[in-house]
């Protein structure tokens, strides 16, 4: 399989630990998806990139994953996890379309920006819609183990009688009295039996759009229910991972706790990992605070907020330059600072093909060997990309002053070093060499260039200086840097 001792936090625990799989060579991994009534933001690329790292890394050190993530399309509810209209199906009623018009828009809408932050495509992307058979038979299961109980057509999970059997609050640290002290008063708390229970199964009122029928008459399952019933479909009744935002955790993943245990008499997941938040101005970035900006606006540049355009790369380096239980605050001048590092990186990767090695170099393939072993070290510690990512930024400083001529390299080493930068940057980060997914393009751009620098060196070499000064000031005009070596021209762009 592979010798690497992966450590990873566990929220469950608080600590981390050598993640040891279920089943030897095989990785099953649940991830919190999108609610799909609005198009995709910030705060929505952070889980994204931050288990795409994940989902890479794993399947690099040779596990087979099985990644599943869903979508949200019922349920999700205005007010709360109990109370409200829901929120797909108020969209649907604004706009006048079916409720599956809404989600499959914006479904498609998440699913193009995630194309374009390199984020690969989970194995399984089941939607809550399609499982409603699945929360039924959970929420059956919960109320034949006897944490359920029906009130007015809605079935809630009781949360008093499951807390005295085993405990609620293990993954937040609260215990019930905090429950009950933070929980609001709320239209319909005359249902539960308690401000604490949380609805399994919703009674659908006659205006409501989205309904099933079930054993205890037409409604819509709980918010809470469509992760556990798809993550033991398609997982099994105890997997490895399940990740999400930091915001999840209470209430939706110590409610999700609590099913499971009541359905099944043991833990559903052995590792929770969750991300910190993106806030704005030092408070959480999203849709219930009307504070966040669409990834398309940033693609776009067409926030107010914004004072320039940011390339989908430029978006997932800057998640990754941030550990991923870090908070990360937004500014321009942190995504500005987020390009020029990535076009930093990205002119060391350029730099590699242009290197000619030396037989006699001093620099070695135990060059690149250092930076890969200080790299997975840095992943293996709780996949802590930023401290990977400053190992490469070091390795850059090498390639420069190998393009330079200060230093020289072996044929074996230079292979080595393309190699691990290939690795690292392209399989496991996920960055692409282009800020827009336009290799050919990128290319394209790059030889042409390259051809002015041909005919400027024509013409240096038949003494035409008018013609080689002209070529090196439209393009420094343009916003090029052309260097003079011994060996010929190089060029960069500054932006």
């Amino acid at each position: 399989m592979n010798n690497h001792d992966l450590l990873i936090y566990n929220t469950l625990t608080r600590t981390k630990q050598k993640f040891v799989p279920l089943q030897p060579g095989h990785v099953g991994m649940y991830v919190c998806g999108p609610t799909v009534y609005g198009d995709a933001h910030l705060g929505h690329a952070r889980p994204a990139v931050t288990f795409d790292l994940v989902f890479r890394y794993l399947k690099h050190l040779g596990y087979k994953v099985r990644y599943v993530r869903n979508i949200t399309d019922v349920g999700h509810l205005e007010h709360d996890a109990d109370e409200g209209e829901d929120k797909i199906a108020k969209k649907a009623r604004l706009e006048q379309l079916e409720p599956m018009e809404v989600a499959q828009h914006y479904t498609n809408r998440f699913n193009d920006a995630m194309k374009k932050l390199n984020v690969l495509p989970p194995s399984i992307e089941p939607h809550a819609t399609g499982h409603i058979i699945e929360q039924e038979q959970l929420v059956q299961q919960i109320f034949d183990a006897g944490y359920a109980y029906e009130s007015n057509g809605s079935v809630y999970f009781d949360v008093e009688k499951y807390n005295k059997d085993h405990h609620y609050g293990i993954l937040s640290g609260r215990n019930l009295d905090d429950v009950r002290d933070a929980s609001r008063e709320l239209d319909g708390v005359g249902e539960k039996r308690n401000q604490a229970d949380f609805a399994l199964w919703k009674k659908a009122q006659p205006e409501h759009i989205m309904r099933w029928p079930s054993p205890w008459g037409d409604g819509f399952p709980g918010w809470h229910c469509e992760c556990t019933a798809m993550g033991r479909k398609y997982l099994g009744d105890t997997f490895d991972i399940h990740g999400g935002g930091l915001d999840l955790i209470f209430p939706h993943h110590e409610c999700e706790i609590a099913q499971a245990v009541a359905a099944q008499g043991k833990q559903m997941v052995r590792y929770w990992m969750h991300n910190n938040m993106i806030t704005i101005n030092g408070k959480k970035m999203g849709k219930s605070y009307n504070n966040f900006i669409t990834l398309d606006e940033f693609f776009t540049g067409s926030h107010p907020l914004l004072q320039q355009a940011y390339s989908p790369m430029t978006i997932r380096f800057f998640i990754l330059q941030a550990h991923y239980r870090s908070t990360v605050d937004f500014s321009n001048e942190a995504l500005q600072a987020s390009a020029k590092g990535l076009e930093r990186l990205m002119e060391g990767i350029k730099q590699l093909e242009r290197i000619e090695p030396q037989a006699t170099g001093t620099v070695g393939k135990e060059f690149a060997e250092k930076l890969s072993a200080d790299c997975y070290a840095a992943l293996d510690d709780d996949f802590n990309s930023p401290i990977a990512i400053s190992h490469l930024f070091d390795a850059c400083r090498t390639i420069n002053q190998l393009a330079d001529k200060k230093a020289s390299i072996t044929p074996e080493g230079l292979e080595a070093l393309k190699a691990a930068f290939s690795t690292f940057c392209f399989d496991i980060l996920g960055l692409a060499s282009e800020a827009n997914g336009n290799a050919g393009r990128e290319e394209a751009f790059g030889q042409a260039i390259d051809l002015l620098l041909n005919i400027r060196a024509q013409a240096k070499a038949n003494k035409d200086w008018a013609t080689s000064d002209r070529i090196r000031n439209e393009l420094s005009a343009l916003g090029f840097e052309v260097k003079d070596t011994k060996d010929g021209a190089t060029w960069r762009l500054n932006k």
